[in-house]
């Protein structure tokens, strides 16, 4: 379904693979080690593998859905996203995203909502001189729970002075789209990171796009 302009308010973006593009990167040193022979979709294979190693909780969230135990999960998922090491891995920007952020900001306030440690957030914002462009900046112990719970968005939006309701979540990942939708807010599905298009439509996207950039065109009508 399409979005509901007039609700937005204000815009929540997710950092790995929403701001942030690595996956590719990350894909192209594994996929090596899936051969065609055994691996009828060597991309999409070590495209998973990625998903699985860097964000876990996607993953997870996807098998719980499918045993029915989505709430138990969502605690896990909680917890290792409080508790696992974030590499001091390189940062590339996704492309367009720095245009795209200048044009909707003035327009919406923005905020960085990312399960991410601050340390690690802050240095690829600093990296890319994104700062300037975001009202708050959530990271993963920002909230008394991060994504898939809703308290991160929550949290975002009072430090933005919105309700809930008015935020449009942005992310790559089932996880963004579960965590938006708890909150009562719309959700963007971007497909330039770990996430599918049917799994984000699953979990209750209401766009699909191809890649952050875009999200400009999509909120800016003549």
């Amino acid at each position: 379904m399409p979005l509901e302009l007039p609700r937005i308010q204000a815009l929540c973006f997710d950092v790995d693979g929403t701001l942030s593009d690595t996956d590719d990167l990350y894909k192209e040193k594994v996929r090596r080690f899936f051969p065609p022979f055994l691996f009828g979709n060597p991309d999409h294979a070590a495209r998973r593998f990625v998903m699985w190693a860097e964000a876990p909780g996607n993953a997870l969230l996807g098998l719980a859905d499918t045993l029915g135990i989505d709430d138990e999960m969502v605690a896990v998922i909680d917890w290792l996203s409080r508790h696992r090491h974030h590499s001091a891995k390189k940062f590339l920007l996704v492309p367009g995203v720095d245009e795209m952020l200048a044009q909707l900001k003035g327009i919406y306030p923005m905020s960085v909502v990312s399960a991410r440690d601050e340390k690690g957030t802050m240095r690829f914002l600093e990296q890319f001189d994104l700062v300037k462009y975001f009202d708050a900046i959530v990271t993963g112990l920002s909230a008394k729970h991060t994504k898939p719970y809703p308290d991160p968005i929550l949290f975002a939006a009072k430090k933005m002075g919105v309700k809930p309701e008015g935020c449009l979540m942005i992310g790559d990942t089932t996880v963004d789209m579960r965590a938006g939708k708890s909150a009562g807010a719309q959700t963007v599905g971007v497909l330039c990171g770990f996430g599918e298009k049917a799994e984000l439509l699953r979990f209750g996207a209401d766009l699909i796009l191809e890649t952050t950039s875009d999200l400009a065109k999509e909120l800016i009508r003549d």
